[in-house]
């Protein structure tokens, strides 16, 4: 349960991120972004599998790039829910789409199922490898 209200964090991080860096994604507080990300979770844990699914000749042929689509068409979604949480157009979706993608496997990859933060720490031994 921790991992995933940390997660959620990181999403709504990410969604701040691609508002800062887009001129085309607004978000109005960080509230917002709460609300943004949960939507979005949501949204990507029981429709987006089921798009992917409809979708799949065109992403097998577009080998696996179509699913940016997808997450565009998701966070465009959002955007008509959630007040506060504007995404002007589809270009901006798409690229903000990237951005939270990206950012959010960055952020999570460093948490556990138990919401732990997990590293490793590679040192170079005495026979010169990485251990």
């Amino acid at each position: 349960m921790k991992g995933l209200l940390i997660r959620w964090l990181f999403l709504a991080l990410a969604v701040m991120m691609a508002a800062y860096l887009i001129a085309g994604i607004r978000v109005e507080g960080f509230f917002s972004a709460l609300m943004a990300a949960a939507l979005l979770g949501f949204l990507n844990a029981f429709f987006r599998p089921i798009l992917l699914i409809l979708t799949l000749p065109l992403t097998m042929v577009t080998l696996g790039l179509f699913t940016f689509v997808i997450n565009a068409f998701l966070l465009l979604m959002v955007s008509g829910v959630v007040s506060g949480f504007h995404v002007d157009g589809f270009g901006a979706g798409l690229l903000g789409s990237l951005v939270i993608g990206l950012v959010s496997w960055l952020l999570s990859s460093f948490i556990n199922d138990k919401g732990h933060i997990e590293y490793i720490v590679m040192r170079r031994g005495q026979n010169g490898r990485w251990e």
